[in-house]
Protein backbone atom coordinates (compact mmCIF):
# COMPACT_ATOMS: atom_id res chain seq x y z
CA UNK A 1 0.00 0.00 0.00
CA UNK A 2 1.36 3.43 -0.85
CA UNK A 3 1.29 6.27 1.66
CA UNK A 4 -1.38 7.91 -0.46
CA UNK A 5 -3.59 4.82 -0.43
CA UNK A 6 -3.20 4.55 3.34
CA UNK A 7 -4.15 8.21 3.78
CA UNK A 8 -7.27 7.67 1.65
CA UNK A 9 -8.33 4.67 3.76
CA UNK A 10 -7.72 6.63 6.96
CA UNK A 11 -9.77 9.54 5.58
CA UNK A 12 -12.68 7.26 4.69
CA UNK A 13 -12.71 5.64 8.15
CA UNK A 14 -12.27 9.00 9.90
CA UNK A 15 -15.15 10.66 8.07
CA UNK A 16 -17.47 7.80 8.99
CA UNK A 17 -16.79 8.61 12.65
CA UNK A 18 -16.53 12.38 12.75
CA UNK A 19 -15.31 14.95 10.27
CA UNK A 20 -13.44 16.71 13.08
CA UNK A 21 -11.45 13.61 14.06
CA UNK A 22 -7.80 13.95 13.09
CA UNK A 23 -5.84 10.69 12.82
CA UNK A 24 -2.07 10.72 12.94
CA UNK A 25 -0.13 8.00 11.13
CA UNK A 26 3.02 6.54 12.70
CA UNK A 27 4.97 4.55 10.10
CA UNK A 28 6.44 1.55 11.93
CA UNK A 29 9.86 1.16 10.36
CA UNK A 30 11.25 -1.66 12.52
CA UNK A 31 11.68 -4.12 9.63
CA UNK A 32 13.12 -1.73 7.04
CA UNK A 33 16.42 -0.03 6.34
CA UNK A 34 17.03 3.70 6.58
CA UNK A 35 16.71 4.22 2.81
CA UNK A 36 13.07 3.01 2.92
CA UNK A 37 12.39 5.50 5.73
CA UNK A 38 14.01 8.26 3.69
CA UNK A 39 11.86 7.43 0.68
CA UNK A 40 8.66 7.59 2.75
CA UNK A 41 9.86 10.82 4.36
CA UNK A 42 10.25 12.32 0.89
CA UNK A 43 6.64 11.32 0.17
CA UNK A 44 5.54 13.37 3.18
CA UNK A 45 5.55 10.97 6.15
CA UNK A 46 7.14 12.57 9.24
CA UNK A 47 6.49 10.29 12.23
CA UNK A 48 8.17 6.88 12.50
CA UNK A 49 8.04 4.19 15.17
CA UNK A 50 10.76 1.80 16.33
CA UNK A 51 10.55 -0.91 18.97
CA UNK A 52 14.23 -1.56 19.75
CA UNK A 53 16.58 1.00 21.23
CA UNK A 54 19.67 -0.25 19.37
CA UNK A 55 17.94 -0.13 16.00
CA UNK A 56 16.49 3.28 16.76
CA UNK A 57 19.97 4.54 17.64
CA UNK A 58 21.36 3.30 14.34
CA UNK A 59 18.57 4.92 12.32
CA UNK A 60 18.70 8.20 14.22
CA UNK A 61 22.40 8.39 13.35
CA UNK A 62 21.93 7.41 9.72
CA UNK A 63 19.07 9.86 9.20
CA UNK A 64 20.21 12.72 11.42
CA UNK A 65 19.88 15.24 8.58
CA UNK A 66 16.08 14.64 8.53
CA UNK A 67 13.92 16.17 11.28
CA UNK A 68 12.05 12.89 11.84
CA UNK A 69 9.56 12.57 14.70
CA UNK A 70 10.66 9.30 16.35
CA UNK A 71 8.24 7.29 18.50
CA UNK A 72 9.49 4.44 20.66
CA UNK A 73 6.78 1.77 20.62
CA UNK A 74 8.47 -1.33 22.05
CA UNK A 75 8.91 -2.96 25.42
CA UNK A 76 11.55 -0.83 27.16
CA UNK A 77 14.05 -2.61 29.40
CA UNK A 78 15.35 -0.55 32.30
CA UNK A 79 18.97 -0.99 31.24
CA UNK A 80 18.17 0.73 27.92
CA UNK A 81 16.51 3.84 29.40
CA UNK A 82 19.62 6.04 29.39
CA UNK A 83 20.44 5.15 25.79
CA UNK A 84 16.87 5.88 24.69
CA UNK A 85 16.75 9.23 26.47
CA UNK A 86 20.01 10.27 24.79
CA UNK A 87 18.30 9.77 21.42
CA UNK A 88 15.67 12.31 22.46
CA UNK A 89 12.61 10.54 21.00
CA UNK A 90 9.51 12.61 20.37
CA UNK A 91 7.41 10.14 22.37
CA UNK A 92 7.61 6.86 24.30
CA UNK A 93 4.35 5.02 23.62
CA UNK A 94 4.98 2.01 25.80
CA UNK A 95 4.93 2.94 29.49
CA UNK A 96 3.53 -0.30 30.88
CA UNK A 97 3.98 0.12 34.64
CA UNK A 98 4.37 2.70 37.39
CA UNK A 99 7.80 1.20 38.05
CA UNK A 100 8.98 1.90 34.47
CA UNK A 101 7.57 5.43 34.60
CA UNK A 102 9.48 6.11 37.82
CA UNK A 103 12.72 4.72 36.35
CA UNK A 104 12.43 6.98 33.28
CA UNK A 105 11.38 9.95 35.40
CA UNK A 106 14.47 9.58 37.59
CA UNK A 107 16.87 9.56 34.63
CA UNK A 108 15.23 12.15 32.38
CA UNK A 109 16.57 15.68 32.57
CA UNK A 110 13.46 17.17 30.97
CA UNK A 111 9.80 16.16 30.54
CA UNK A 112 9.23 13.51 27.88
CA UNK A 113 5.93 12.82 26.11
CA UNK A 114 4.61 9.34 26.90
CA UNK A 115 1.55 7.12 26.51
CA UNK A 116 0.34 4.51 28.95
CA UNK A 117 0.20 1.06 27.35
CA UNK A 118 -2.91 -0.95 28.18
CA UNK A 119 -3.24 -4.69 27.64
CA UNK A 120 -6.87 -4.35 26.60
CA UNK A 121 -7.16 -7.89 25.22
CA UNK A 122 -5.71 -9.26 28.48
CA UNK A 123 -3.34 -11.50 26.54
CA UNK A 124 -0.42 -12.99 28.45
CA UNK A 125 1.94 -12.57 25.50
CA UNK A 126 1.44 -8.79 25.46
CA UNK A 127 2.89 -6.20 27.75
CA UNK A 128 0.74 -3.39 29.08
CA UNK A 129 -1.31 -2.66 32.13
CA UNK A 130 -4.41 -4.50 33.20
CA UNK A 131 -7.29 -2.25 32.06
CA UNK A 132 -8.71 -2.22 35.60
CA UNK A 133 -5.52 -0.66 36.95
CA UNK A 134 -4.94 1.78 34.10
CA UNK A 135 -6.78 4.82 35.44
CA UNK A 136 -5.23 4.57 38.91
CA UNK A 137 -1.72 4.11 37.50
CA UNK A 138 -2.23 7.02 35.08
CA UNK A 139 -3.14 9.27 38.04
CA UNK A 140 -0.18 8.00 40.08
CA UNK A 141 2.27 8.73 37.25
CA UNK A 142 0.85 12.23 36.89
CA UNK A 143 1.34 12.83 40.60
CA UNK A 144 4.70 11.12 41.14
CA UNK A 145 6.64 11.52 37.89
CA UNK A 146 7.13 15.19 36.89
CA UNK A 147 9.31 14.24 33.90
CA UNK A 148 6.71 11.90 32.41
CA UNK A 149 4.34 14.01 30.34
CA UNK A 150 1.45 11.61 29.87
CA UNK A 151 -0.57 12.46 26.77
CA UNK A 152 -2.91 9.48 26.55
CA UNK A 153 -3.04 5.73 26.04
CA UNK A 154 -1.87 3.04 23.64
CA UNK A 155 -3.00 -0.52 23.01
CA UNK A 156 -2.56 -3.43 20.61
CA UNK A 157 -5.85 -4.94 19.45
CA UNK A 158 -6.78 -8.50 20.32
CA UNK A 159 -4.71 -11.01 18.34
CA UNK A 160 -7.56 -12.88 16.65
CA UNK A 161 -9.60 -13.04 13.47
CA UNK A 162 -12.72 -12.46 15.54
CA UNK A 163 -13.72 -8.93 14.62
CA UNK A 164 -15.94 -8.66 17.70
CA UNK A 165 -13.01 -9.41 20.02
CA UNK A 166 -10.79 -6.82 18.32
CA UNK A 167 -13.53 -4.19 18.57
CA UNK A 168 -14.09 -5.09 22.23
CA UNK A 169 -10.41 -4.46 23.04
CA UNK A 170 -10.46 -1.11 21.21
CA UNK A 171 -13.72 0.01 22.83
CA UNK A 172 -12.37 -0.84 26.27
CA UNK A 173 -9.24 1.25 25.65
CA UNK A 174 -11.29 4.12 24.26
CA UNK A 175 -13.55 4.11 27.33
CA UNK A 176 -10.45 4.44 29.55
CA UNK A 177 -9.15 7.25 27.31
CA UNK A 178 -12.48 9.08 27.66
CA UNK A 179 -12.21 8.92 31.46
CA UNK A 180 -8.67 10.36 31.31
CA UNK A 181 -9.48 13.32 29.07
CA UNK A 182 -10.06 15.50 32.14
CA UNK A 183 -6.48 14.65 33.14
CA UNK A 184 -5.11 15.96 29.85
CA UNK A 185 -5.23 12.76 27.75
CA UNK A 186 -5.31 13.72 24.06
CA UNK A 187 -4.00 10.64 22.27
CA UNK A 188 -5.63 7.25 21.85
CA UNK A 189 -3.04 5.23 19.91
CA UNK A 190 -4.56 2.01 18.58
CA UNK A 191 -4.72 0.20 15.29
CA UNK A 192 -2.03 -1.42 13.16
CA UNK A 193 -1.78 -2.66 9.56
CA UNK A 194 -4.55 -5.27 9.89
CA UNK A 195 -7.04 -3.40 12.05
CA UNK A 196 -6.48 0.37 11.77
CA UNK A 197 -9.87 1.00 10.13
CA UNK A 198 -11.65 -0.80 12.98
CA UNK A 199 -9.54 1.15 15.48
CA UNK A 200 -10.46 4.51 13.92
CA UNK A 201 -14.14 3.55 14.01
CA UNK A 202 -13.66 2.90 17.75
CA UNK A 203 -12.17 6.38 18.26
CA UNK A 204 -8.43 5.99 17.66
CA UNK A 205 -6.64 9.20 16.69
CA UNK A 206 -3.19 7.65 16.17
CA UNK A 207 -2.40 4.49 14.21
CA UNK A 208 0.87 2.54 13.94
CA UNK A 209 1.20 1.03 10.48
CA UNK A 210 4.24 -0.96 9.35
CA UNK A 211 3.85 -3.97 7.08
CA UNK A 212 1.04 -2.44 5.01
CA UNK A 213 3.21 0.56 4.16
CA UNK A 214 6.57 -1.09 3.61
CA UNK A 215 5.57 -4.15 1.52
Amino acid sequence: MTLNELIQKVEKARLEVNEHLIVKIIAVSKYVESNAIKKLYEEGQRAFGENRVQVLEQKVNELQDLPIEWHFIGNLQKNKINKLLKLNPFMIQSINSLELAKAIDKRANKPIKCLLEINSAKEETKSGLDPQQAIDVYHQILQECPNIKLEGVMTIGAHTDEKKEIIKSFELTYSIFEKLKNKGAKICSMGMSNDFELAIKCGSNMIRVGSALFK
